[in-house]
Parts: structure tokens; sequence; C-alpha cells
């Protein structure tokens, strides 16, 4: 079983940049596509990015693109989400998620693909 630990988060103003990082513990994961989403109060979870199992195609949701990155490192079992030019919209937990179902495949921007979750990190940004 694979076990997904966020990390990164924290308060920030606006503009600032974070890298969260997922780090994959339990057995290896670079077989698998991996999403980032996040949730705000109030609101349900969103898609924010996800990437395939070898790095070749990212998607972003219509929110971040131009401002965030997803990138892998199958040998560190860790992937990160680069976060620049954050805005207070952006305030959310942010969660990691796999896809176990469906290895060597891309990464989906429904959350109902995803099995294995970890348990979010914090992101506030003030204005």
């Amino acid at each position: 079983q694979v076990r997904l630990l966020e990390s990164g988060g924290g308060l920030v103003q606006a503009g600032d940049s974070l890298r969260l990082s997922c780090a994959a513990s339990g057995r290896p994961f670079g077989t698998y596509p991996v999403g980032w989403f996040r949730q705000a109060p109030g609101k349900e979870r969103a898609f924010v990015a996800a990437i395939d199992w070898r790095s070749t195609s990212a998607n972003y949701g219509d929110s971040v693109k131009g401002r965030f990155t997803i990138t892998r490192d199958n040998v560190a079992n860790t992937v990160y989400l680069h976060a620049n030019n954050l805005k207070p919209e952006d305030t959310a937990v942010y969660y990691c998620a796999l896809d176990t179902l469906r290895p060597y495949s891309g990464g989906r921007t429904s959350p109902t693909y995803y099995d294995t979750w970890g348990q979010g990190t914090q992101v506030t940004v003030s204005s």
C-alpha cells in the first residue's frame, strides 16, 4: 500500500511562491499518475494539476494555469507543486492523490479517479 504525505504549505503574502511536496512511501509510485487538488472552506474539492507517470504530460486547472507547475521525481518518490504568484483565492488545503488503478497512464482531472490520498497541507495567502 502506498502512503502519501504532503508538506510545504504555510502562510504567505499575495505574489509569493511556495513549493508543495508529496512524498510517497510503502512502495514505489513511479508507474502511477498523480494529481493535486485543493479544498477551500465551504467549497468542493477542486482540480489543480496532474502529471502522467513518466512526466511527459501535465494538466492544470484554469485558475492556476501559467502560475503553478507540477513535477515529479520518481527516484525520490516525490511529486512537487510549484506555486508562483499566489493569490488570496488560492487559499485552501492542498491534497495530492494517486491513481493506482490506472498505471502507465496520464493524470486525470476528476478526483473520482484517484484512490489514494494524503492528509493535506494548508496554504493561506494574505492580501
